[in-house]
């Protein structure tokens, strides 16, 4: 007879940038589960990118979004944390958010990042935690297939976009998992990774000293949640199936599940990417043993996941192979 037992589990979700908070925003409803981001650290660009530069801070921009995502009134906590500061006498702090500028100075005066983001959590009064995956500064670079190198997120991104295929990506310095990051990993009952930009949002976290071998130790499956296009010219012919040998490769262990957008948008939509040179991600040729598992994601005209429709589809991995038995 098959039976399921309900528990609450802790879901680890890895990623940044926009399409993390898309998921754990949707996440936070559901009663069963217990949401922990654990956050890329290296963003060069905007706002995150100025701070670092100007006060030395780790970027707090990725940190913030997943935070707001989290938060019990989210519409109310976006419209104050992400306005943006008029220009100031001395004009430097000018055009920040208010939440990044927060958390900057949160953690410069505090001297602790994940104590900052801690007291931002409970004054937001969150739905789970939020971890920077590492505190050691450090920035993305890549190799691409010309022999010519990068430095910074957005350096790297650019490259990809004009047409530079990306072959070696990897941290500069080298930075460690934080021992607090890595004890909360190794209790997760599964693991998310995605969506989000694959060479500087995903993979620079599992290139984190420490975070494969804390990865391996979770006893639960790890899912894939791969972006709905590709990113540029320089990820032409990219596929999820590139994804799932990508980061099995990085963390030492093989991806169980992957989740693939299969819904069109409109022609116009499509268009509109096309002359970005950005292409629907196809399934390709996935690893045996993968799962794979196809659902209309893309909703409207910007190519972003549903939160509701992907957070059900996570839980619908999740409680066929955990709580069946």
């Amino acid at each position: 007879m098959r039976s399921v037992r309900l528990r609450e589990l802790n879901v680890g979700c890895l990623g940044g940038g926009t399409g993390l908070p898309s998921l754990i925003g949707g996440l936070k409803h559901n009663p069963w589960v217990h949401v922990h981001a654990v956050v890329t650290m290296f963003d060069s660009g905007g706002s995150s990118g100025q701070l670092r530069d100007q006060l030395g801070v780790l970027p707090p921009g990725d940190i913030l979004k997943c935070v707001l995502a989290l938060a019990q009134n989210e519409d109310e906590a976006r419209r104050i944390l992400l306005s943006r500061l008029p220009g100031l006498e001395n004009g430097r702090l000018s055009g920040h958010t208010s939440g990044n500028l927060l958390l900057s100075m949160m953690a410069q005066y505090g001297g602790d990042f994940l104590a900052a983001v801690d007291s931002l959590r409970a004054l937001l009064d969150c739905h789970g935690r939020v971890w920077p995956v590492s505190v050691e500064h450090a920035s993305v670079c890549a190799e691409y297939g010309d022999g010519s190198t990068t430095t910074g997120e957005v350096a790297v991104d650019q490259g990809q976009s004009q047409g530079r295929q990306i072959k070696r990506i990897w941290l500069e310095p080298e930075v460690g998992i934080h021992p607090s990051v890595a004890d909360a990993i190794r209790g997760f009952d599964a693991v998310i990774v995605g969506p989000g930009s694959f060479y500087t949002s995903l993979m620079p976290i599992l290139l984190v000293r420490g975070v494969a071998e804390a990865l391996r130790a979770v006893k639960g499956p790890i899912l894939l949640v791969t972006n709905i296009l590709t990113e540029g010219r320089g990820m032409h012919g990219f596929t999820a199936a590139d994804a799932v040998t990508q980061v099995g490769e990085a963390v030492g262990r093989p991806v169980d599940v992957v989740l693939v957008n299969s819904g069109l948008p409109s022609d116009d939509a499509l268009d509109q990417y096309a002359s970005e040179h950005k292409e629907l991600l196809a399934v390709g040729d996935v690893p045996v043993g993968c799962e794979v598992i196809t659902g209309q994601f893309w909703q409207g005209p910007i190519a972003r996941h549903a939160r509701r429709r992907l957070s059900y589809a996570a839980w619908s991995v999740l409680a066929d192979r955990l709580l069946v038995a």
